[in-house]
């Protein structure tokens, strides 16, 4: 590789998204080339909902003159509308001579399209940004929620622990208490309940299921 030749790829690397020479792209990152500084934008950047971008709306926001981009529009329509099969100079010399013919600087048409691609690739990296920023917020408010749940799973594994441990108990008691009542018998034990009109007597079928206030 010539030095000219390296010097004019470290120019133009960062205007182009593929790059037929990779071990080129590779040994001048390796030299220090770097790609062109990301520029900001002068307006609010459009949302991609779906992966759809407002073209126009990003090139607004970082400050592409409507009239360059028009320009560049209808360049980009004369270039579609020649032969597929034509020879890419005599392409370039109808191109050139058109826009010769409106009074369109070549240099200007260059400069607005790198521009483009300078806030595509801007427009690109700041979207890496949101996504990284947006992704972090909502990695951090996962877990936070995750150690909520975690809190309220333990909370509830504790009261159910808690329930289950005062059956037991209450069970516990009530075999104590019902040693009592098996040692004054069931029939004194049905009369105290039938009569008393704080209890509920099991074998009423009219029995309210708490006790009378009567």
């Amino acid at each position: 590789m010539t030095e000219g030749r390296k010097t004019w790829a470290g120019t133009v690397l960062g205007w182009f998204v593929t790059r037929d020479d990779k071990a080129e792209a590779d040994e001048l990152s390796d030299e220090g080339q770097s790609l062109p500084p990301t520029i900001e934008p002068v307006g609010d950047l459009p949302a991609a909902p779906g992966g759809m971008v407002d073209f126009e709306a990003v090139f607004a926001a970082f400050g592409i003159e409507t009239a360059a981009r028009d320009r560049l529009t209808k360049a980009d329509g004369l270039l579609r509308s020649l032969p597929s099969g034509a020879d890419p100079a005599v392409k370039r010399q109808i191109v050139e001579a058109s826009l010769k013919a409106f009074n369109v600087p070549l240099d200007e048409m260059i400069e607005a399209a790198c521009e483009q691609i300078q806030a595509l690739d801007a427009y690109q990296r700041k979207g890496g940004t949101a996504l990284k920023a947006f992704c972090d917020e909502s990695d951090r408010r996962v877990a936070v929620l995750e150690q909520e749940i975690a809190s309220i799973r333990a909370a509830m594994h504790t009261q159910v622990d808690d329930q289950k441990k005062m059956l037991e108990s209450c069970n516990h008691k009530k075999l104590e208490v019902q040693r009592l009542l098996e040692f004054f018998g069931p029939e004194a034990v049905g009369r105290v309940v039938r009569n008393s009109p704080k209890l509920i007597d099991p074998s009423d079928p009219g029995a309210s299921g708490a006790p009378s206030t009567n």
